[in-house]
């Protein structure tokens, strides 16, 4: 691509993206609630509902998921052998036009976690199945922090969506609008020819729409933040944040600064003290520990760190003592420097109970009126609803009800059923389960996708008030029910249960948290060993065998020759 028709492109994608973080005019058409409501049920179906809906013992719930693995190895057997090849079904799906009006059409926004997850586990030869989004690729989220300083490069995290599912369509386009009641939406997409680009519009129409968005980071109204913070959502974040790292060090290098301007540049503020804040300061810290003493070693004594939040506590989800853990390895100062000394203390500090009121160009003014001069700041301080989640809200009277709890998130049933809205789902973190919260997280999306998608496949009918099995049985769990409840000659499908695997976290240093859960109990682990359990889940849950060779390879190079250090300004 020429850098003209680039820059072209890039222009408008930011206009666009802009344009969608923003208040929209989609049509507000009220939706009529096609899904019964549980005052429009019969006894009997609520007490059908209350058995499909209550949580299974968890060794019982362990043993329904292995006989799923084995299913699902039956199945992609099955498939290698009689499905045909992705480009001969592309083909007489498009030029022969041989399954118009036989299939029902899913269209999936999103190729985040949820998506991705979904993707991997329905049916395409059954269903149409058409993601619609900006983005072509699935991110590992995760890592976003260890790719912003350089431990790991930006495309080892990065899977091509179009791989997930050959019998799936891929529409590169942002959805700008849900109109619920035509059972359609609208799109923009950038369409480029030579050097010049435009913004090409079209609708879509589905039978099943799949809403898994995500979210977007919520500045919470504070001034200042949008304009002059860095994110850390999506790949094209980590880009510019590698970027101003470094540029923050060239500037501090430069001749004829005072020690005051050199320690402003070099101050670098985190808000926000939950995984993604705490795991970026853990990769900042171990790349100005590592590399900075090889290339900038006289300006290590300018160097601070500060993570700021207006909790009492970091990292929630994990417990106290590990808690405490995480705060020590962040603050301990790194012995290998004292002893040469390249520092006198150290260079992390742990503000608590301190909320951010304002950022400025240069200085952040804290809850407590106390300035913070800084030279990068990063906001990673939570999680907001997207517009386009918003506007669907609006169209349905039983979404705005239940707004004290959906909180800007769309409301579910334990099916992913969209209450108050007909045939749409939601998963990940632009939804939440009526009464039944689960963490915002990947694990938790995946998990909900794959649920999803599997109940699909297996000839389940949401349509009806209780989703019921409508077609044969498709493996041999399915002669067990597994999953299923059999009931007067019907065979109901049992709703979304949550298995939490635990949860991690980077500390820096080569040390991590490992908080795993075992039923109600949980296995607690730190330091090197917890260390250890981190890299083997993360480089394990990688999505295809090509990320987990890039990732261990980024691992070795970045400990033999140290994090790249190349930047790529434009000109």
């Amino acid at each position: 691509m020429a850098p003209s028709q680039q820059r072209a492109e890039e222009v408008l994608r930011s206009k666009l993206q802009e344009e969608n973080t923003g208040p929209q005019s989609a049509p507000e058409v009220p939706v009529p609630p096609h899904l019964p409501k549980d005052d429009d049920m019969s006894d009997y179906d609520l007490k059908i509902v209350r058995e499909l809906t209550q949580e299974r013992p968890y060794f019982q719930f362990l043993s329904e998921k292995a006989v799923t693995v084995l299913d699902d190895t039956y199945l992609s057997l099955k498939e290698s052998w009689t499905a045909p090849s992705p480009s001969d079904f592309r083909k007489s799906a498009k030029n022969l036009n041989f399954v118009k009006g036989t299939r029902q059409r899913i269209v999936v926004l999103g190729t985040g976690w949820g998506a991705h997850a979904f993707l991997q586990s329905v049916d395409a030869l059954k269903y149409e199945v058409v993601v619609v989004s900006p983005r072509n690729f699935m991110l590992f989220t995760p890592m976003l922090a260890g790719s912003a300083v350089g431990t790991v490069e930006f495309l080892s995290i990065t899977e091509p969506i179009r791989n997930v599912n050959p019998y799936a369509d891929y529409l590169e386009a942002t959805c700008t609008g849900v109109n619920a009641a035509k059972k359609s939406i609208t799109c923009q997409s950038v369409i480029c020819e030579g050097n010049s680009c435009d913004i090409e519009e079209f609708e879509l129409s589905y039978d099943m729409l799949l809403v898994a968005v995500g979210a977007t980071t919520n500045t919470y109204g504070i001034p200042g933040v949008k304009e002059h913070c860095h994110f850390l959502k999506q790949i094209n974040d980590a880009v510019k944040l590698r970027t101003s790292i470094g540029n923050a060090f060239e500037r501090a290098n430069l001749p004829g600064l005072t020690d005051a301007q050199r320690k402003q540049a070099l101050t670098f503020v985190v808000v926000g003290a939950g995984p993604t804040g705490v795991e970026f300061t853990a990769e900042l810290r171990d790349f100005v520990e590592d590399d900075v003493p090889k290339f900038y070693p006289h300006l290590l004594p300018f160097v601070r760190i500060k993570l700021v939040e207006a909790s009492d506590r970091v990292l929630m989800m994990f417990d106290g003592a590990l808690q405490a853990e995480a705060i020590k390895r962040l603050t301990e100062a790194p012995q290998k420097l004292v002893e040469r000394g390249l520092i006198s203390k150290d260079m992390t500090q742990v503000l608590l109970k301190v909320g951010v009121k304002e950022v400025r160009n240069r200085e952040i003014v804290l809850s407590d009126n106390s300035t913070i001069p800084y030279g990068l700041a990063v906001w990673a301080a939570g999680n907001g609803p997207l517009p386009l989640v918003l506007n669907l809200i609006k169209q349905s009277p039983e979404q705005e009800e239940k707004q004290g709890f959906g909180r800007g998130r769309l409301v579910t049933d334990e099916w992913m059923r969209v209450k108050g809205v007909d045939g749409v789902f939601s998963i990940g973190d632009c939804c939440v389960i009526d009464d039944k919260p689960l963490p915002a997280n990947a694990q938790a999306a995946s998990q909900q996708g794959y649920f999803l998608g599997r109940q699909l496949s297996k000839n389940i009918d949401f349509s009806r008030p209780i989703p019921e099995r409508v077609g044969p049985v498709t493996t041999p769990g399915e002669f067990l029910s597994v999953g299923e409840k059999r009931e007067n000659g019907k065979i109901y499908a049992k709703g979304f249960q949550f298995l939490n695997l635990g949860t991690l976290a980077y500390t820096g240093g080569d040390s991590a948290l490992a908080q795993i859960a075992v039923d109600k109990a949980a296995i607690k682990s730190s330091g090197e060993a917890g260390f250890l359990l981190w890299r083997s889940v993360y480089l394990s849950k990688q999505v295809s065998l090509r990320n987990r060779a890039l990732v261990f390879f980024d691992w070795v190079k970045s400990r033999l020759w140290g994090r790249d250090l190349t930047r790529f300004n434009e000109t």
